[in-house]
Formats: C-alpha cells, sequence, structure tokens
C-alpha cells in the first residue's frame, strides 16, 4: 500500500464541517473556561473536536463514547494515584489498567482508547486531588454539549443526493442490461460478445453494493436530525432500491444461463422471442420505476408511463433440447415480474 493511500483521502471533507469543527472546539474552549476556572480546558476542546461528525446520530454516538471514555478513565486515574501516590510509572500502569478495563467490559474501540487516553491526560496534567477530577467530567461534558448543539443547528447534512444518483445509475443500467440480454436472445453471439455480456451483469453488484451503501449512509444522516423533510425522499429510494436488488440477481442468473446453454439455434425457438419481448418490456418497466422516483440520472423520451408489462407470459413446452435454459429463463422472468407487478 503506498504511503499517501494511507495519509490522504480520496475527497476533501465538506468545508462546512471543517468549520463546525472549528467553531465547537473554540466555543467549547471559551464557555469551559469561562465556567471552570483554573487549567486550560483541554478536555472540552478535545471533545468538541472529537465529537463534531458528518451527522448529528454519529455525533451522539461519539458523545456517549468520549463522555464513557472520560469519566472511567478519571476515576482510574484517581484512584490509582491515591493508592500508589504522584509517581511517574503510575501514569504507564493507569494506561495498562484502562485498557484491561475497557477489554474486561467489552468496550468498542474508540471507548477503549478514550478511558486509557483520559487516565493518561489527568495523571500527566493533573493531580490526584477528586476535586481536579470532578472539574475534567465536567469540562468534558460541557464541551461534549456544545458539540452537539453546534452540530445540530449548522445545517447538518442530509445525505439524499448520493443516493439519488446511485440508485438511479443502478436503475439505469439494469434496463439496459435487460435490454442488452433481449438482444442476444435474438441474435447470433460469438464467444467474445457472450463473455462481454456477462461482464456487464456482473457489474451491477458493485453499483448494487454503492447504492444500498449510499441509502444507508442518507437515513443514517436523517437519525436525529431536526431536519427530517427529506425522510420520505430516502423512504421511497429504500423502497426502489429493495425492489431492484432481487431483480439484479434475476439478471444476472438469466445471463449466466444464457452464457452456459447458449447454441447458435437458439433465435429458432419461438418461445425465445416471447421471452426477448418479455425482457424489454420489464427493462422499460424498470425505466418507469426510476423516473418516476425522480431519480433518473437521464429520462429517456422512449420510455412511456404506461408499464409495459401486462398478461404473465404462458408458453408451451419447447420443441427443442432448449427446455432447461427456456425453463430457467421463464422462473427468473416470473420472479422479475412479480417485483414490478406485485403478480406472484
Amino acid at each position: 500500500m503506498r504511503v499517501t493511500a494511507a495519509l490522504r483521502s480520496t475527497k476533501r471533507s465538506p468545508l462546512l464541517q471543517l468549520v463546525k469543527s472549528a467553531v465547537a472546539t473554540l466555543g467549547a474552549w471559551l464557555l469551559a473556561g469561562w465556567l471552570i476556572p483554573g487549567p486550560l480546558p483541554v478536555f472540552a476542546a478535545i471533545a468538541a473536536l472529537l465529537v463534531v461528525q458528518p451527522s448529528v446520530n454519529q455525533s451522539f454516538a461519539k458523545a456517549l463514547e468520549r463522555s464513557i471514555g472520560v469519566i472511567v478513565g478519571v476515576v482510574i486515574a484517581v484512584l490509582l494515584s491515591l493508592l500508589l501516590g504522584p509517581q511517574s510509572w503510575v501514569v504507564l500502569l493507569a494506561i495498562v489498567v484502562a485498557m484491561l478495563v475497557a477489554w474486561t467490559f467489552r468496550a468498542s474501540t474508540g471507548t477503549g482508547n478514550q478511558v486509557a487516553i483520559s487516565a493518561m491526560l489527568v495523571l500527566a496534567l493533573g493531580s490526584s486531588d477528586p476535586d481536579y477530577a470532578v472539574n475534567r467530567i465536567l469540562e468534558t461534558l460541557i464541551g461534549v454539549a456544545f458539540a452537539l448543539v453546534v452540530n445540530a443547528l449548522v445545517v447538518p447534512p442530509v445525505l439524499t443526493a448520493p443516493a439519488r444518483r446511485d440508485l438511479g445509475l443502478l436503475g439505469t443500467e439494469l434496463a439496459a442490461s435487460l435490454d442488452r440480454l433481449a438482444a442476444a436472445l435474438l441474435s447470433t453471439q460469438q464467444p467474445a460478445q457472450l463473455h462481454e455480456l456477462m461482464l456487464e451483469a456482473r457489474l451491477l453488484r458493485p453499483m448494487q453494493a454503492s447504492a444500498e451503501a449510499s441509502i444507508a449512509a442518507g437515513e443514517e444522516s436523517l437519525t436525529l436530525n431536526p431536519r427530517r423533510s427529506a425522510k420520505g425522499e430516502v423512504a421511497e429510494m429504500r423502497a426502489l432500491f429493495d425492489r431492484l436488488s432481487p431483480i439484479v440477481t434475476q439478471v444476472i442468473g438469466m445471463t449466466r444461463a444464457f452464457f452456459d446453454h447458449y447454441d447458435d439455434t437458439l433465435a429458432d425457438e419461438p418461445t425465445v422471442h416471447a421471452i426477448a419481448e418479455q425482457l424489454r418490456r420489464a427493462g422499460h418497466d424498470v425505466r418507469l420505476a426510476v423516473q418516476v422516483a425522480d431519480i433518473a440520472p437521464e429520462p429517456s423520451a422512449e420510455t412511456s408511463a404506461i408499464p409495459a408489462l401486462t398478461a404473465p407470459l404462458q408458453v408451451k413446452p419447447p420443441a427443442s433440447g432448449h427446455w432447461i435454459l427456456i425453463g430457467s429463463l421463464m422462473e427468473d422472468l416470473r420472479r422479475i415480474r412479480g417485483e414490478l407487478v406485485g403478480d406472484e
């Protein structure tokens, strides 16, 4: 792995996130310094800096992690200092004890690290005075509370745009895959064309994963967010994704079956022509579903507002030796219809 990959992100965090972190850190420092005179309010500043996260939900989780970690770490530091005295090696012992306590209670990695860091800072910067310990806990809580308020009030981000983009791309490519498979069923295919068709179908998987991750991020950005006007929009995108995901599986399976059982006489089978027509209709209805949800990257002028899938396809047993492939395609087509039309 390149060193730069570990040090640099693929993209910058939003400037607004930097501004919120700066405002929360400076505000927590000034407020804690005013309310609790004494040492520099380092604990408040650190708490505020760590608690400001991309979403209110993440900030709340980080606030709990920070608060519990500091309280436990400070208590461990004070107890060890009272028992063993102000020795320099007590700092090292406190770190080890804090890590063991976190491990014993199965604390998360962030909470465990916070316990150890807090114990170390109290002993390295402060004393064994219980009042000092209580003040550091209060200072941390001030920083946490101030950061939560800032992150909730200063334009909390609602991450719907990436979800809209990725879901639209998935739906568009899924419809294109249905059209490609329909065209391939009716024409003679070379080995290279079959491999290309299979590769394009498999590329639906990473697009599906990307859309799912974006929708999950959008849902998380709305949790505990006072700006919840986009909640219905994200719920609609989740519902559409749940409809499209099984179709992704069926399309990949149909393409795999076609790849495995292809021969040059397949296009002469009358039932194959009917299946190809149903695939084109399914592709139309996938595009229609994406456009109705208003997430299509580029609406197609060829898409009618009326669904193309009407009566289920009824076929007779094939007269040729293609019955295995046709049976497989028919079953997958039935499942696609069930997702798009609701018929089972």
